[in-house]
């Protein structure tokens, strides 16, 4: 794989794709490194900026957009932007190592149209939307609200499940985890 590659991990909310790209970067620190989202949403607890997310105000979002500092991005929630800036790419390749993205189905989609044949797709699907319901319950970070919109936003992004290049069902953590390592490994 070349210095302008991109993996993509993408799937609803709760369907494990962070722990998947953990095991990943876990698994090839040398040759894959995580590429940090921004955010406008506060930061969960055990969550710190630099790391887990680039914690901006929504003032300091839009000036990046304006100024097109974003190869991606998109107000997820209602008031709650998300987007991947086009420093860190930059920062990742200066190391030589490929960038693996972690971020929401439209995103992903818009980093295919935007890097068409240098890009590799994952996305992970939970083994039902009542499964998943239940994962995200499990976290105790979500209010009876804010779970149905998350439970009706991963309904609408399985839909574009055959968009990407793979295709991982996660019933079995460790399975789906050996799943994306062996299309990860195929390409380096």
């Amino acid at each position: 794989m070349n210095q302008n590659n991109i993996i993509i991990i993408t799937a609803p909310s709760g369907a494990g794709k962070t722990t998947i790209v953990h095991y990943l970067l876990q698994q090839y620190p040398e040759k894959l490194a995580f590429s940090i989202s921004a955010t406008t949403r506060q930061p969960r607890e055990g969550e710190t900026d630099g790391r887990d997310y680039y914690f901006l105000s929504e003032e300091t979002f839009r000036q990046k957009i304006q100024q097109n500092e974003f190869v991606e991005w998109e107000m997820v929630y209602e008031g709650k932007y998300y987007g991947t800036l086009q420093s860190e790419l930059e920062r990742i390749r200066e190391t030589g190592r490929i960038p693996v993205l972690d971020i929401d189905v439209k995103g992903a989609l818009h980093i295919q149209r935007r890097f068409p044949g240098s890009s590799v797709s994952l996305f992970i699907e939970p083994p039902s939307v009542e499964e998943l319901r239940k994962r995200l319950e499990s976290r105790g970070t979500e209010t009876p609200e804010s779970l149905q919109a998350r439970v009706n936003k991963a309904s609408y992004e399985l839909s574009f499940r055959n968009h990407f290049d793979h295709i991982i069902v996660n019933n079995n953590l460790a399975t789906a985890c050996r799943e994306a390592e062996e299309i990860i490994t195929g390409l380096f």
